[in-house]
């Protein structure tokens, strides 16, 4: 009996060390400074290159969805452009829940406060202007072209200042623990964006660096873990369960389950006969379901080449299982 005592207190000693160290460890690593350098942006006032970060940022990219706090998102169809004023709250189920940040140049509460080189940071290496990281997968820049980077920029810098405080990102335990021990919640360790993007034509090589660099369809369609949001199946396979977005009209019972987009019989992107369907969806489709993550509104603003390197990116894929049929699922009683 003495024999068990003890090696039952011992168990229980290493349990206690074992949770006092992984709490020490998350205390000093989820939201650690990181040493990453600034790289280099040329801010340009050339009118051409903040039309082009204007497509960018209200088409491919959809910035304005995570960037503005529209209740509803048919002001697009209206031809009227939100602010990119921030204050969304982004919920990231047991995690917590980040806000959507103030991409005005308002010198207080916006990008005023920070130089080119930080914006650029934390589009290519997730890391905000002081340092800590982001959630890496949120934010497909990476490997965004040098040219398309600038262009951005330029039209962040070009906005009118909106004076917006945006709350901070809200971390609960189980949020801290994931983000001192996964990668996804760390800075980007590798990056080789070109010099600039492909040319603007329906070609695979142009439909790829928007699927996986600007549009990041590579986020949502592909299966991912719920807590750490790391890859956990094939590429552009779908399959990620998503929250609604709570705007007027919603159920907030129905999520919605991301389409496959490779060649694989039943796929939601075999539905399309071909490239022309395809683009019609997105350019004359519209939104089906108010809380859809889906950026319909904005991915109706692009270009009809844009779209149609998208469906030859996506056809040119190797087929792979994942879910068919409708793409909202009713959770919950």
């Amino acid at each position: 009996m003495g024999k068990i005592l003890f090696g039952l207190s011992i168990a229980v000693g290493i349990l206690v060390l074992a949770v006092v160290g992984l709490a020490l460890y998350v205390a000093r690593t989820w939201d650690k400074v990181w040493e990453v350098p600034l790289p280099d942006v040329r801010v340009s006032k050339d009118p051409e290159v903040i039309q082009r970060g204007e497509y960018l940022v209200y088409g491919p990219a959809h910035c304005v969805e995570c960037h503005s706090t529209a209740d509803s998102l048919d002001w697009l169809a209206e031809g009227v452009k939100l602010p990119l004023s921030g204050g969304l709250r982004l919920v990231l189920g047991p995690l917590g829940a980040v806000y959507g940040a103030n991409l005005t140049p308002d010198p207080e509460t916006g990008i005023g406060r920070y130089s080119d080189a930080q914006i650029a940071r934390m589009m290519r290496w997730s890391v905000r202007p002081d340092g800590r990281a982001s959630v890496e997968p949120l934010m497909p820049f990476g490997n965004l072209s040098d040219d398309d980077l600038n262009a951005i920029i330029s039209y962040l810098r070009a906005q009118p200042a909106v004076r917006n405080p945006v709350p901070p990102n809200e971390w609960r335990l189980m949020g801290k623990i994931v983000k001192s021990l996964s990668r996804t919640f760390k800075p980007r360790t590798t990056i080789n964006a070109p010099p600039t993007a492909p040319a603007e034509k329906v070609t695979p090589e142009r439909g790829e660096y928007l699927a996986r660099f600007v549009a990041n369809c590579i986020g949502c369609h592909t299966p991912r873990d719920r807590m750490t949001f790391a890859a956990a199946g094939p590429e552009f396979s779908g399959g990620f369960d998503m929250e609604p977005r709570l705007v007027p009209g919603t159920d907030p019972k129905i999520w919605f389950r991301t389409p496959n987009l490779t060649p694989a019989p039943g796929s939601s992107l075999l539905k399309f006969p071909d490239r022309e369907t395809f683009i019609a969806r997105f350019q004359r489709g519209g939104r089906q379901y108010p809380g859809s993550a889906m950026p319909w509104e904005t991915f109706a603003r692009m270009s009809t080449n844009d779209l149609g390197a998208l469906y030859e990116f996506f056809r040119s894929l190797p087929p792979a299982a994942g879910p068919t049929g409708e793409a909202a699922v009713r959770k919950g009683n």
